[in-house]
């Protein structure tokens, strides 16, 4: 049972580690960082919540706020990217004069993952956010 468990984890992060390649190296490890700053953004607020008594539940919840904005951002990123994309490619076509739609619809694919990513961020930062600001509602109501 164990063997099957991570020899699928290695698949899934060979899977992982492909997409990051093909989505661009440097656009990818943007949108990582934006991703562990929204992380860390929103676990250290929450966390000076829980330990401190002179953070206010609405200042937290307005640093919450700017959490999700940080994956905002990200999935902001992520469509500049990808239209950057579109404007390098639309531009080789116009270069090259005649392409072949698979080659078009592969490159339209490939532009997509940031795309995709900068929302997957953006959707953990508003489950992220979610979370914790209906723990800190409940809490400031006990």
């Amino acid at each position: 049972m164990f063997f099957i468990l991570a020899e699928v984890l290695i698949i899934k992060y060979n899977i992982m580690k492909e997409l990051f390649l093909l989505g661009g190296p440097l656009k990818m490890s943007v949108l990582t960082i934006l991703l562990v700053i929204m992380i860390i953004w929103i676990i250290y607020h929450f966390l000076k919540f829980r330990t401190t008594k002179s953070v206010t539940a609405e200042s937290t919840l307005r640093m919450l706020n700017y959490g999700k904005s940080i994956g905002l951002f990200a999935m902001i990123v992520g469509i500049f990217y990808q239209l950057l994309g579109f404007y390098h490619a639309f531009s080789v076509i116009e270069q090259a004069g005649d392409i072949s739609p698979a080659l078009l619809y592969s490159g339209i694919k490939i532009s997509m993952i940031s795309t995709l990513y900068g929302i997957l961020i953006y959707l953990l930062s508003i489950i992220i956010w979610f979370i914790a600001s209906q723990f800190i509602e409940n809490r400031k109501k006990a």
